[in-house]
């Protein structure tokens, strides 16, 4: 058994834009890498990685593969020739995003190097996600997909309702591991309060009660349903504003902007764009719901974020982590702006009931996602891999 693993990560775009996903395969890299391992990140674009990752000390290494000229999708011949290259030192690989066809050609430098490697598949696989391009999804996994999987050493899930959902398409039943995103829970130490982004956000008015949307604006995330929930609330004279963070592509942020006009909201109706560091923990506390009306979401980090800051949660069974979100305290709607109205008002109209689901919520988080239970868990599932990947006698 190695004390200390080399474990190399590839994901193939580094963007803050793409969200959680980016943000759990970061920390997941430097959480493992302050426990002492040595980890490598492999990416094709590296824009968002971090500064402080180039400074000595427990931080990951990051290594650019060179993607193929006619298209950023894989990787060229010479980027493959680095990753191989890579594999002399490497205990164990964790691919990301399977559905990049980058993917299928580093398992094949795996498997030739006799590598474990281990597939997470980010709620990729989700029921939703597979109704849509679904033809497109289909092909893919006949021609090349399934054997991603099937030569995976290990299948990761970070929910058993990913993986019941995920199985239906892929072999791996018996090489399945369930184990939940890290999160950095240090920054949520010391929170900053409501200050910051009241001073970076004039908009915002203290005197109202403030919804928080945070996250990618994406047509699956049901930023539509919250509109129409606010316009019901605004109708009851409820004084609410809508705070919507998140980057997202400007024809869709105008055609929610439109849709807040037409519904007569667009005055309580604030879209603040990208919110990062202190500004967004800042909007966290500030909130008094976070609410994320989403239709799939696999980890959706933002939803624990939330709670690490003590704002209660509504959301619905279309991400992954449902159950245990229940179990934090958070309230589970169906997909719906009525049922939001009312669960969001249930919030609002009893200030004990939200500051005990707030208090609830941090500390339950604080227990799931402790950060020596989940490197803990990681470590397992590679060493596991590792054994599995030994000659038998």
């Amino acid at each position: 058994m190695h004390d200390r693993l080399t474990i190399v990560h590839f994901i193939r775009r580094v963007r803050a834009e793409d969200g959680g996903l980016v943000q759990a395969v970061l920390d997941m890299c430097q959480l493992m890498a302050v426990q002492g391992h040595r980890v490598i990140l492999a990416t094709l674009d590296a824009t968002d990685v971090p500064r402080q990752w180039s400074d000595a000390g427990n931080t990951p290494e990051v290594v650019e593969l060179e993607p193929a000229k006619w298209t950023g999708a894989r990787v060229s011949t010479q980027g493959l020739r680095r990753f191989d290259d890579l594999l002399h030192e490497v205990d164990v690989a964790h691919l990301h995003t399977p559905w990049d066809p980058s993917n299928l050609q580093l398992s094949k430098c795996l498997v030739a190097k006799e590598i474990p490697y281990v597939v997470t598949v980010h709620g990729m696989l989700d029921d939703w996600s597979m109704r849509k391009k679904s033809l497109k999804k289909r092909v893919f996994l006949a021609c090349g997909g399934r054997r991603l999987f099937q030569n995976a050493t290990t299948v990761h899930f970070t929910a058993e309702a990913e993986r019941d959902q995920a199985l239906k398409w892929i072999p791996g039943a018996d090489r399945a591991a369930i184990q939940s995103c890290a999160m950095d829970l240090s920054v949520y130490e010391n929170l900053p309060g409501p200050e910051p982004a009241l001073n970076q956000f004039p908009v915002i008015r203290p005197e109202r009660e403030k919804i928080l949307f945070l996250s990618r604006i994406h047509p699956k995330k049901g930023i539509e349903l919250l509109l129409e929930a606010g316009a019901m609330m605004l109708d009851r004279q409820r004084p609410i504003q809508l705070l919507i963070a998140g980057p997202g592509d400007e024809s869709y942020v105008r055609q929610l902007q439109a849709e807040s006009r037409r519904l007569g909201i667009d005055e309580h109706t604030h879209f603040l764009g990208m919110v990062r560091g202190t500004e967004k923990l800042s909007l966290y506390q500030l909130a008094d719901v976070f609410v994320l009306p989403t239709y799939q979401e696999n980890f959706g980090l933002v939803l624990p974020e939330a709670l690490a800051c003590g704002t209660p949660v509504v959301t619905t069974r279309g991400t992954d982590i449902w159950r245990e979100l229940e179990q934090a305290g958070a309230t589970i709607v169906d997909n719906s702006a009525t049922a939001l109205t009312e669960a969001i008002e249930e919030f609002l109209n009893d200030g004990e009931r939200r500051q005990q689901a707030g208090r609830q919520g941090k500390q339950y988080v604080n227990q799931w996602l402790d950060q020596n239970n989940v490197v803990a868990g990681y470590e397992r599932m590679y060493r596991g891999m590792m054994d599995r990947m030994k000659p038998k006698n």
